[in-house]
């Protein structure tokens, strides 16, 4: 039996993903917390908490996706208004981190805003964190206070046991680059594929050279696989060395829908059949019309954590 949680939970939302954050109230059994969240006439942001939240537990869903710097201010300013209301403890709901890529100095006198965005959130008064795939695992250690980075993989695996008939002799999962190989074997050894990596050469920000195949996918379906997507150059390039290689079909899976810039347009010329992703990112209407993307919810993966973490269970056996 679960032991007595410490207060009632509540969960808040700020603007950038209201369509997850419902899904998780829904999957909680609980409203949607009363907030005014809007903007003056010259864009400063307004939040007035319309209920008492005085030594309450509160969840506060908030996406850091574009804009970016509009949806990260909403949430320091949700969080504020949430300690002036005398909360107990707020436990910020980030499903995607942005910033998250710029967590090291790579030249000479350049910041690591991943760092400063987790000085903002506790400076702000947030105890604690929940995150989805990271771009980085390291970003936890930027944290002083406790720091929940959750994995999509249930999720993309049962899409990719039921999509693909897993385990299948002719089934490949890719990397599209030496990173994410380690997250490609994990996924491999769960629906008995084979793994596969391509030989990328970065020439400079969001723009990739795909290079060789390691790995055999001559008569394969090829599931390329990713944490996140930007502005899919390296997705689509990888696509096609698979197909000059001899893969019979490729896919894509990702946790994180940025699609930023080009993205739609190529995923949509690309040979990729489907590309499969999360709510973590809302989609574009563009991207709802594009044909070939596809987003798969984690509101219930989201929702059974912040249950596990209000009634002091394990967070981590959600993996087992």
């Amino acid at each position: 039996m679960a032991p007595t949680p410490r207060a009632p939970l509540h969960i808040f939302a700020g603007n950038s993903n209201r369509p997850l954050a419902q899904k998780i109230a829904e999957n909680l059994g609980v409203e949607l917390g009363q907030a005014d969240v809007r903007r003056f006439s010259d864009k400063e942001i307004f939040v007035e908490i319309k209920e008492s939240v005085r030594g309450q537990d509160v969840y506060l869903v908030q996406s850091t996706c574009a804009p970016v710097n509009d949806n990260l201010m909403e949430l320091l300013i949700m969080v504020d208004s949430l300690k002036r209301a005398s909360v107990k403890q707020i436990t910020a709901v980030i499903p995607y981190y942005g910033y998250a890529r710029q967590d090291r100095k790579v030249h000479p006198r350049t910041p690591i805003t991943a760092k400063l965005v987790a000085d903002l959130l506790t400076a702000a008064g947030v105890n604690r964190v929940v995150s989805l795939d990271l771009h980085s695992g390291q970003i936890q250690g930027f944290f002083n206070i406790p720091f929940d980075n959750l994995f999509a993989r249930p999720v993309l695996l049962n899409y990719i046991r039921e999509e693909f008939s897993a385990p299948a002799e002719d089934l490949v999962i890719v990397s599209p680059d030496a990173g994410g190989v380690e997250r490609a074997r994990a996924y491999a050894k769960k629906v008995d594929a084979k793994v596969a990596m391509i030989d990328k050469r970065r020439t400079g920000p969001n723009v990739a050279k795909a290079m060789n195949v390691v790995g055999e996918v001559n008569g394969m379906r090829a599931i390329i696989l990713d944490d996140m997507v930007d502005t899919a150059g390296t997705l689509t390039e990888a696509a096609e060395s698979l197909v000059k290689h001899g893969a019979s079909e490729v896919y894509a899976c990702a946790t994180h829908p940025v699609l930023s810039g080009p993205a739609i347009g190529r995923i949509k010329e690309s040979c990729i059949k489907k590309f499969v992703c999360t709510d973590t990112i809302p989609l574009s209407q563009e991207a709802l019309d594009c044909g070939k993307i596809q987003a798969l919810s984690v509101a219930g993966l989201l929702g059974e954590a912040i249950r596990r973490i209000h009634y002091h269970d394990s967070v981590s056996s959600l993996f087992d």
